[in-house]
């Protein structure tokens, strides 16, 4: 087989999830529906955390960042995607497609890593609640957001710049609606080894070394729980970290349920569809989750609302008087 390398491949095609003219429509409805729901939500999150003074805390100040985190997590794909299905067009350029490896690789790694710092701001909350603000200082708040970042950067670096190294064959397809990496190495017509190495080795210090800390975070707090007296008390310090368990669940359970059912079903089209529940639907239901399950938040909102309402008169009459 003729392959060409990778300076001299120009483009990609994305085979995205049907051909079909009436269901690309419904696809993209639903996709661009999804997505600006997304960043609504997120951005309520963002606005909400920022504009009141009693969730300057670490707990907010890391979700405000998992809300843009998630922003910047969907828009790497779902914007393509949608200018694709509008154009009829599957091609995504060869620097299009390490670009979007690049940043899709860093903010699901970001996202991991956040919500891990999280589990340990709730096991630092509930299991020493009487030197919380001595250990969760502004200072550490910063260090282990900047170390995610850090990480995440890296990871997403070390991939990319080994795909470059590949050669591709020319036309080639991926299985996928945007370039996910392992659909992308899997593709090329080069020897992957390394490639496939050290994808293991990054998802097993990336990926199970988080979980691995957040269940071990979870199984103290369950303890120190189960140790409060009083059935009130046990809610009380239960609902603190109910919202982040529940993303927590949603994240892990979803990756988990696509990869191994790629696995085992074997099917690229499956997987595409699959991946939709990570890529798409958590980053959408992350702030439904924070605004249902906590009043701080809820409270927050309405203050919120209620202020930008009162705005509106005000800016009518300067019309009027204008």
């Amino acid at each position: 087989m003729e392959t060409q390398n990778d300076t001299q491949i120009s483009e990609f095609l994305l085979q995205g999830f049907t051909e079909d003219l009436e269901l690309q429509s419904f696809v993209f409805g639903l996709f661009l529906f999804m997505y600006l729901i997304t960043v609504l939500g997120n951005l309520i999150i963002i606005l909400t955390t920022v504009s009141d003074s009693h969730l300057h805390t670490p707990m907010y100040f890391f979700l405000s960042n998992l809300s843009f985190v998630d922003i910047c997590f969907i828009s790497t794909t779902i914007p393509k995607m949608l200018m694709n299905i509008q154009t009829q067009s599957k091609i995504i350029t060869y620097e299009g497609c390490i670009t979007q490896i690049h940043f899709f690789s860093l903010f699901a790694m970001l996202d991991n890593l956040l919500l891990t710092v999280m589990a340990y701001d709730r096991f630092v909350a509930i299991c020493h609640p009487l030197h919380y603000t001595v250990i969760m200082k502004p200072q550490l708040c910063g260090f282990l957001f900047l170390v995610s970042w850090l990480m995440s950067t890296l990871n997403s670096l070390l991939h990319s710049l080994m795909i470059l190294h590949l050669s591709f064959c020319a036309h080639t397809e991926i299985p996928h609606f945007f370039c996910e990496l392992n659909q992308v190495v899997h593709c090329a017509c080069s020897d992957t080894f390394l490639n496939d190495i050290m994808i293991y080795v990054t998802t097993m210090l990336l990926g199970v070394g988080p979980l691995t800390a957040i269940l071990y975070s979870y199984s103290k707090i369950v303890s120190s729980i189960w140790a409060i007296p009083s059935a009130q008390g046990r809610y009380k310090a239960f609902s603190t970290c109910a919202s982040h368990l529940s993303v927590v669940s949603l994240f892990y359970f979803s990756i988990l349920g696509v990869y191994l059912s790629s696995a085992v079903i074997q099917n690229a089209n499956s997987t595409a569809t699959a991946s939709v529940l990570y890529t798409v639907v958590t980053p959408m239901l992350n702030p439904f989750i924070y605004s249902l399950r906590n009043k701080d938040i809820k409270s927050a909102m309405k203050k919120l609302f209620q202020k930008e309402i009162r705005k509106v008169p005000i800016v009518l009459e300067f019309k009027k008087c204008c």
